[in-house]
């Protein structure tokens, strides 16, 4: 009955972001598309990781309790894709374009 419920995401930080940075591309991006970084970043840090594969969730999930690179991946409204890393050792967390990797 119903559809099935996503994991819960937690209402407070999983973990610190360190600086955060955006390359030129993902500015130009976000404006674009009449958007502030602001959101993407409350979901990353909260456990929202977006859209990833399930192989890269549970590697989320394993980085959180060993301190390994984190990532998410979300779209703009006008379907631009863009990531957020957040550096293993949590001194920073970049917004990128995929093909800026």
């Amino acid at each position: 009955m119903g559809e099935p419920q996503e994991k819960c995401v937690q209402s407070k930080p999983l973990f610190p972001l360190g600086r955060v940075v955006a390359t030129p591309g993902v500015l130009a991006a976000l404006e674009a598309a009449g958007e502030l970084p602001h959101g993407y970043l409350a979901r990353h840090v909260r456990g929202e990781w977006g859209d990833i594969p399930e192989e890269d969730r549970k590697e989320n999930e394993l980085s959180l309790r060993e301190g390994f690179r984190i990532l998410s991946a979300y779209r703009t409204r006008l379907g631009t894709r863009l990531w957020v890393i957040t550096e293993a050792d949590r001194s920073s967390t970049c917004f990128l374009l995929p093909e800026e990797y």
